[in-house]
């Protein structure tokens, strides 16, 4: 439960930030021990309720003076999906190209149909037969050409 009322608690605070200035500009450690809690706490509601598909883009710098620095967005479906591409990397694992599909699907930027299509793809048995340690590269890969697909039925970006 502690966790869920700080996950809230933290959501607060930045969408507050937004709201007043437009932006919201934060040093991950700093704001973790302000509020008495883990970084991995803020990495969380980062995740999970400032994502692309919910209209923000996070950017990071890391080093001693790194900050986070979030902003709202209002971008097309193809904008979505390509920063969504562009955020991805070389690695993903089930769990991570499952959220990401469910917040497109959740957003209406892609069909319930397509969303199904998507999660079979990055499904762990599809990967079966590749060796444990590239799996999480091959998903990457796959979901990221499927994604384009997508952009590209939708007439580019």
């Amino acid at each position: 439960m502690r966790l869920m009322n700080m996950s809230n608690m933290i959501y607060r605070i930045l969408l507050d930030m937004l709201e007043a200035e437009g932006i919201a500009e934060i040093q991950r450690n700093e704001l973790a021990e302000q509020l008495g809690c883990v970084p991995s706490q803020i990495n969380y509601v980062l995740s999970s309720r400032f994502t692309p598909e919910h209209g923000y883009i996070v950017e990071s710098r890391r080093g001693g003076k790194g900050y986070i620095k979030i902003t709202r967005v209002e971008a097309t479906d193809n904008e979505i999906i390509m920063h969504l591409i562009n955020s991805i990397g070389d690695e993903i694992d089930e769990g991570s190209a499952r959220s990401h599909i469910n917040n497109l699907v959740h957003n209406y930027i892609i069909s319930k149909q397509y969303g199904d299509l998507l999660l079979a793809a990055v499904n762990e048995n599809a990967y079966k037969g590749i060796p444990k340690n590239l799996r999480h590269n091959a998903r990457a890969g796959v979901f990221k050409q499927l994604l384009l697909s997508m952009v590209d039925l939708k007439g580019g970006v």
